[in-house]
């Protein structure tokens, strides 16, 4: 199987600039299975996940299809690093305590993942996909960078964006659901590090390598005129589905 893969050109970034998840998230995930053995986040990017998952789980499977993503991830010594795709997990049946895919299922062959899931899980197992749309700094900030979600990057976003949008509700889920707490992330950044974050957008480096030239110097001077403190507070809701075998 092929995937789309539209962060190795520029992992050394993701690395840097993409947010790690709160600890509360993680506590909670770790209370919906009775054993914590083994953990597999799918996807796993640079293993901001795979990270949190490690301070519950003895031992955190960690996939991801992209090599470069993976040679940039952080070290863990309960995390273990395998170069595949989440609908190919290589686990043997019955032997995961959870699966988790963080900002990754709107990518997934859903109609090949979730019976592989299904295979790998324990019993009282659980799975947890979760997503983040749009951060919220301040008003006039949050409408400079939705005018350039929308209006200067979006004919660039690819099609699965949607389902970001849509909060994943959109997403097949063959599974008995839980309903789950609302979580949110939360960060101090100054402007640089956040127009970092904005440079990781899929949409971002695909308007780059069509045009040319990034689009965003212009942004940063937009929000230059309206980001008036050293450092400001940065957050995502998360939008958190979680599901067991029926």
């Amino acid at each position: 199987m092929s995937f789309k893969d539209h962060f190795s050109g520029h992992a050394d970034a993701y690395a840097r600039y993409r947010p790690d998840y709160p600890s509360e998230l993680f506590e909670y995930l770790a209370s919906l299975t009775p054993g914590h053995a083994l953990a597999l986040d799918c996807a796993t990017g640079n293993g901001q996940a795979a990270r949190g998952l490690a301070q519950h789980f003895e031992l955190v499977v960690a996939s991801d299809g992209s090599v470069a993503q993976l040679r940039n991830a952080h070290s863990n010594p309960r995390v273990h690093y395998v170069a595949n795709l989440a609908e190919r997990p290589a686990l043997r049946s019955g032997c995961a305590d959870l699966v988790v895919a963080a900002q990754a299922a709107h990518w997934f062959d859903h109609e090949r993942f979730h019976p592989e899931v299904k295979r790998v899980l324990r019993p009282q197992g659980a799975l947890a996909l979760w997503t983040y749309g749009l951060a919220q700094v301040a008003p006039a900030i949050d409408e400079e960078v939705e005018r350039f979600y929308r209006e200067v990057v979006g004919e660039y976003w690819p099609p699965e964006r949607r389902h970001i949008e849509a909060r994943y509700r959109d997403l097949p889920f063959p599974w008995r659901e839980v309903q789950a707490p609302t979580f949110r992330l939360r960060l101090q950044w100054d402007l640089g590090t956040f127009m970092g974050y904005l440079g990781t957008w899929s949409a971002v480096q695909r308007y780059t390598r069509a045009r040319g030239e990034s689009p965003l110097p212009a942004l940063r001077s937009r929000l230059a005129q309206v980001w008036d403190l050293p450092e400001r507070p940065v957050t995502w809701p998360l939008h958190l589905r979680v599901g067991r075998p029926s």
